[in-house]
């Protein structure tokens, strides 16, 4: 599992170079999202593993980065999708980035 920072992360996902996928819980991404990425909560990602994209690599996003680098790290481990990045500082810092999301600030 590596780092990616948001810029890079938001840079290549727009150019369809990478496909992000948001870990946080539903109640956290109704509140705050991002148009376009797909939500599979941490907590149901073991059951919903088989909806993950296998066309393009992947970063997994969360609020901070905690919970999407044990995901990330999870996945790199099994094998089956490459190097999988953990955007590091989530959402919280993609905003402070001023990078488009929908809803309330993230806190």
């Amino acid at each position: 599992m590596a780092d990616i920072d948001v810029t890079e992360a938001h840079r290549r996902w727009t150019a369809g170079e990478l496909e992000i996928i948001d870990c946080r819980e539903e109640q956290e991404y109704d509140a705050t999202r991002v148009d376009g990425i797909a939500l599979i909560p941490m907590s149901e990602f073991l059951a919903r593993v088989d909806e993950l994209p296998d066309d393009r690599p992947l970063a997994i996003f969360c609020r901070t980065g905690s919970r999407s680098a044990q995901v990330a790290d999870y996945l790199t481990a099994t094998g089956e999708y490459g190097e999988v990045d953990n955007v590091a500082g989530g959402i919280v810092a993609w905003a402070a980035e001023g990078l488009p999301y929908e809803g309330e600030p993230p806190r």
